[in-house]
């Protein structure tokens, strides 16, 4: 409970605080509530003074996965009323997907091989690297392969920082005039949630007259990244990326070695969790040349750091009662803090409230009898259907939630955030600088890529 009390009092300085505009040149740097309530939260979670307990996580993290969800379901409400609007970017859609998955191969790949990063470039490059990513990573490679912890790095870089430095590309991006607000809104589907929330955020701060819009296609294209991305980077993505790493391997003049091991990755030869290479994911070198192991500092001692780190955390506690308890929460406090933030309040919310949480529920039963659909793409889906203007009362769930603010709704969870980042301390440590790069090269050319290939469909 006080750890929730806690993420409410930062959710509420950060409402009060509010948006700000700082200008760089002809660009600038959005900053509103969401960046706060990270920022905030993070200051609490990572300060020594009085260190937040494991117990913070133990009763945050069911309140952040089932309020992210809440979120979406709020977000889909959204966007099936705009479904009309939208039809003709359809093409556009598809086509930004490219850029999702290719954009990071063709950029990211050579830089993260002229880097060393050994094996582990195809793994930090070939995606986003998002939660359906890494599960593939653990069960494609193990968790012992250099290509897993490639995915492993870019994952827990794009957990931490992921939303904050979306937006302040997004921002950036945005003011400079060059894409279409519509286009952005495209590149912003990566496949995560808080990603996307942050860079709608910054958009919707410079736009405000196409907030709407921008939210509902950003959404879109979020729920076709789940849906159709994942597929195109396991078929089309990772086969092109250990084609390529053997083609920049050879650019960049490395040992035979390591040309010899890229040729058999290429074609595939090396199993899965390949063990019969050093550790480190190099394979042995000459005598002659030094032993440059850094690059893996990160991915083979993170995930330890975040083990140990969660072992002095009490477990989650479980049963119908909490859970009760976190729907019920996570729905009012959203709601409090959406009438707090907007200055107004309609008793029919309760009932839009109480129409989330439904879908919310029904999300998670539906992905524990298919565990290959995530609860998030279900409730983004489920909730899109039931406003689209063709359905029959969609007029009347829609009014349900109207005035309710996503921006605001889904603050709470996103406080609980950074004040867990305390206990990643010792994996924030461990973020090796060559990771770091990777995983700014890959976002930053996975969203432009996108957003300029759908910027030439609209023609804007």
């Amino acid at each position: 409970m006080i750890s929730l009390g806690l993420s409410v009092f930062i959710s509420l300085v950060a409402i009060f605080i509010g948006d700000h505009t700082i200008k760089l040149g002809i660009s600038a740097i959005v900053l509103f509530p969401i960046i706060w309530a990270v920022l905030l939260g993070s200051i609490v979670g990572l300060q020594r003074f009085k260190p937040v307990s494991g117990r913070v996580r133990a009763v945050g993290d069911p309140q952040i996965r089932i309020g992210i969800v809440l979120f979406l379901a709020l977000l889909g409400m959204g966007i099936g009323p705009s479904l009309g609007r939208i039809t003709n970017l359809g093409p556009a859609i598809m086509l930004q997907e490219v850029g999702h998955v290719f954009g990071t191969v063709i950029i990211a790949l050579p830089i993260a091989v002229g880097l060393r990063m050994g094996r582990a470039a195809i793994g930090a490059s070939w995606s986003v690297d998002r939660e359906s990513y890494l599960a593939f990573a653990i069960e494609k490679f193990g968790t012992r392969a250099p290509e897993y912890r490639g995915v492993f790095g870019v994952w827990i870089f794009g957990s931490l920082f992921g939303a904050l430095y979306i937006s302040v590309i997004a921002g950036l991006m945005g003011s400079l005039g060059i894409f279409s607000p519509l286009a952005l809104a495209m590149g912003l589907g990566l496949g995560s949630s808080s990603m996307m929330l942050g860079g709608v955020g910054a958009l919707s701060a410079l736009y405000p007259e196409q907030a709407p819009d921008i939210l509902a296609v950003a959404g879109l294209s979020n729920l076709v990244t789940n849906i159709v991305g994942f597929y195109a980077g396991v078929f089309l993505s990772l086969p092109l990326a250990r084609k390529l790493y053997l083609f920049w391997t050879r650019v960049w003049r490395r040992p035979q070695a390591e040309i010899d091991e890229a040729k058999l990755v290429a074609r595939g030869a090396i199993p899965p969790g390949d063990a019969s290479r050093d550790d480190t994911g190099m394979v042995e070198h000459h005598a002659d040349e030094p032993v440059d192991n850094t690059s893996n500092t990160f991915q083979m001692t993170a995930e330890v750091a975040i083990q140990e780190g969660a072992a002095d955390d009490p477990s989650e506690p479980r049963g119908w009662k909490v859970s009760l308890f976190v729907y019920a929460s996570a729905g009012l406090l959203g709601l409090m803090l959406n009438a707090i933030g907007t200055g107004q309040f309609k008793p029919i919310q309760l009932l839009g409230t109480l129409l989330l949480v439904a879908l919310t529920a029904v999300a998670f039963r539906m992905a524990k009898w298919l565990p290959s659909v995530p609860a998030s793409v279900w409730v983004l889906g489920l909730a899109t259907i039931l406003s689209a203007p063709f359905m029959p009362f969609a007029d009347i769930f829609v009014g349900l939630v109207d005035g309710m603010n996503v921006m605001l709704f889904g603050l709470l969870q996103l406080a609980l955030i950074g004040l867990s980042l305390g206990r990643d301390v010792g994996a924030i440590k461990q973020l090796s600088w060559r990771v770091v790069v990777v995983a700014l090269i890959t976002l930053t050319s996975t969203f432009i890529v996108a957003a300029a290939l759908a910027q030439s469909v609209l023609h804007l």
